[in-house]
């Protein structure tokens, strides 16, 4: 038996051997592995074994969508994704949606120009799920837009301005 820290907590949990899992996933961009435990969301992982906090436990029931992230192009609620079922899998956070060259992705830009958050809690997962649903191409209306995006919550009130900043991107110039 051996015993594994757990990074939330200053306390050891035994683990028995072989009950680790490594992983490796490629985390914008990067080929990562890492060891957990059979029971740890992807959302967990993220946040505590990866360190990359941009990711939200909001509800932590895919309820919310503050979580969501994109894993081969496609946009999942990482809380209730268990980390040891995305082996192999290239998974995107907020973190790693803006180019190398240090701008922002035009989201990021839409969102500040919109004031497209207050809080700023659902941000991240709504620009994820907000990529995700623009590379499905279902969406071709604003009601769409609204539809599509309805599993990311903002519970500041600023709906109609993320819609507005998702609407200039996905036409590819100003919204007047």
């Amino acid at each position: 038996m051996s015993i594994l820290y757990s990074p939330t907590s200053r306390q050891g949990h035994e683990v028995e051997e072989g009950k680790l899992h490594t992983i490796s996933l490629t985390i914008n961009g990067v080929r990562k592995e890492i060891q957990v435990l059979p029971w740890v969301s992807l959302l967990d992982a993220l946040r505590e074994y990866l360190h990359l906090t941009g990711t939200k436990k909001g509800c932590d029931h895919g309820q919310c969508g503050a979580c969501t992230v994109l894993c081969d192009g496609k946009r999942i609620n990482s809380c209730l994704t268990l980390a040891v079922m995305k082996e192999g899998s290239d998974i995107t956070t907020i973190e790693g949606i803006a180019p190398a060259d240090g701008e922002l992705h035009p989201l990021q830009k839409a969102f500040i120009e919109h004031d497209a958050f207050q809080c700023g809690y659902c941000t991240p997962g709504q620009i994820c799920s907000a990529i995700g649903m623009m590379e499905e191409g279902k969406a071709h209306t604003r009601d769409d837009v609204k539809e599509l995006m309805s599993g990311n919550l903002c519970r500041c009130g600023a709906n109609t301005n993320i819609i507005d900043a998702i609407m200039e991107v996905k036409e590819g110039g100003k919204d007047e």
